[in-house]
């Protein structure tokens, strides 16, 4: 799992999150191009085993297909619009969309925790819970069964994206 931010100065930390659609698989590209130009990037990743006719492969693919996110001021803008392989800046009212900080947070640490993490279909319905303990604690989703696991809905609902991470029914509460 990757999950990186380019360290350059703190003072990006005040500015809001914002997202970026990119080209068809060039999520990686844009992510690296924005960091060469030290442009605060968020770029989760989670593993999945491909299996070939010959081989195995253990791949890091995007959590959020299509989508890089960053944080940098607004006269950086056309340097971000201009990286190779980037689309668009995603906008909601002609403005550019602000990705609020505590889902950014709550992703950041669902993909450096211990737990099997992978994309989920962002959901309308469902029982919101909170987790009681352990790594995740104080986050707050959607909880649902799969096959014989139970999972934590995260989402960029603005972007209608969720992830699933792994977790134990027993550490979560309803709201």
């Amino acid at each position: 799992m990757e999950c990186t931010a380019s360290s350059g100065d703190t003072s990006t930390n005040s500015l809001p999150w914002n997202a970026v659609y990119t080209r068809h698989q060039h999520e990686k590209l844009v992510a690296d191009s924005l960091r060469r130009n030290d442009i605060e990037v968020f770029f989760p990743t989670y593993e999945v085993i491909r299996q070939w006719a010959d081989r195995k492969k253990r791949l890091a693919m995007p959590l959020f297909p299509g989508y890089v996110f960053l944080r940098c001021d607004l006269e950086r803008r056309l340097r971000v619009l201009t990286t190779p392989g980037l689309h668009s800046l995603v906008m909601f009212s002609g403005k550019p969309a602000m990705i609020p900080e505590a889902e950014i947070s709550a992703i950041r640490r669902a993909v450096e925790s211990k737990y099997g993490i992978e994309p989920h279909p962002s959901l309308d319905s469902g029982d919101r819970v909170r987790v009681k303990t352990g790594p995740l604690k104080d986050l707050e989703g959607i909880f649902i069964r799969r096959k014989n696991s139970y999972r934590l809905i995260l989402s960029i609902e603005l972007l209608g994206k969720a992830i699933a991470v792994e977790i134990n029914a027993a550490n979560v509460a309803p709201l």
